[in-house]
């Protein structure tokens, strides 16, 4: 809802509300050799001012409630998205990076103008609002099963290896949830487990400018479980990956950020059948790993050590709210004044 004072339009031309979808990679964020990239993914005008003719879209129970509060001053709109768009992505800047962050974004503006896009046309600042809004994929209904890995090794001068097997309950958690990690350890040979280490990185890939690959170890942890010779383990271990353990790593990709609000890692990316995958801009995955330090017995035991490493996928996103109209109402209280920007 956009709202319009009696005398501006009387002073007004047209007024417009455009949205944006659009990707933003360069120099300022990720010090690509002073190399900037923007590009447009989606771009849509709407004319709010006079209204424009045609069947008008019934109003939201969240324009309703705005429209309380403006009154005959207020002009709803409604933007309907193609189903394809990416989600919105911040990658995060290091502590004292100014400027716009890199990543997808949506931008809302409302302006007055001659014509909805004429780049020949100047814009008085004072005519224009802008508000920064995200789009966020919720996990699907219907979970499946959790993956499982299992690896078996061998280590030189031994017939005998060691199995390690893991997993996970469901297909997907969510962003805060504790995940349990099941491990299995069988150790065959004349080595010994130090102990278990599980770690949870981040995969970001940026399709749109160069096809960018970085990778973030989100979550680490080990454990003092040791498995001796001819041993076994099984037990299970609860993780929780965090922003807030994350907070100084720069190019981390986070669910899309407004002003000092807090947020999430990014979710995880999941992508409909007949998609393309280049229009997301950036794909975000993570991946569980648990690693088993393993040392020889004796004096030299340290010095010989070695790893066994098994991974598995993880999908990880936010809950569908329960109640969509009254998640609407607390979370996308959107109002602006065109008057005051």
């Amino acid at each position: 809802v956009v709202t319009l004072q009696e005398e501006e339009k009387m002073s007004l031309n047209l007024l417009w509300v455009q949205l944006v979808c659009a990707f933003r990679y360069g120099h300022d964020d990720l010090d690509v050799i002073g190399l900037s990239f923007r590009k447009d993914i989606w771009i849509k005008h709407i004319q709010i001012y006079p209204p424009a003719a045609g069947e008008k879209p019934t109003n939201t129970p969240m324009q309703d409630a705005l429209m309380k509060k403006a009154g005959e001053e207020g002009h709803p709109f409604t933007f309907v998205m193609p189903t394809n768009l990416p989600c919105s992505v911040t990658l995060q800047p290091a502590p004292g990076d100014t400027g716009k962050p890199c990543g997808v974004d949506y931008e809302l503006k409302a302006y007055i103008a001659n014509e909805a896009d004429n780049p020949d046309e100047k814009i008085s600042k004072k005519d224009t609002c802008r508000l920064i809004i995200r789009k966020i994929q919720f996990a699907p209904d219907k979970l499946e099963t959790g993956p499982k890995s299992s690896i078996l090794k061998q280590f030189i001068m031994s017939d005998k290896a060691i199995h390690l097997e893991t997993s996970i309950e469901k297909e997907v958690y969510y962003h805060g949830d504790p995940i349990p990690v099941k491990v299995k350890i069988n150790n065959e040979t004349n080595k010994v487990v130090k102990k278990v280490r599980i770690s949870i990185d981040q995969t970001t890939d940026v399709l749109l400018y160069s096809a960018d690959k970085y990778t973030k170890v989100v979550l680490c942890e080990e454990f003092g479980d040791q498995v001796n010779s001819n041993a076994t383990l099984e037990k299970e271990y609860k993780v929780t990956p965090l922003l807030a353990n994350n907070k100084e790593k720069r190019g981390l990709a986070l669910d899309g950020k407004i002003k000092d609000e807090d947020t999430n890692l990014a979710s995880s990316t999941l992508l409909g059948s007949g998609v393309d995958k280049d229009i997301q801009g950036i794909l975000v995955s993570y991946k569980i790993k648990v690693s088993l330090m393993v040392a020889s017995g004796g004096l030299l035991g340290n010095l010989t050590s070695s790893d066994v490493t098994a991974d598995i996928p993880l999908v990880l996103m936010s809950p569908k709210p329960a109640d969509n109209n009254n998640s609407q109402k607390r979370d996308a209280h959107i109002f602006s004044n065109l008057s005051s920007s």
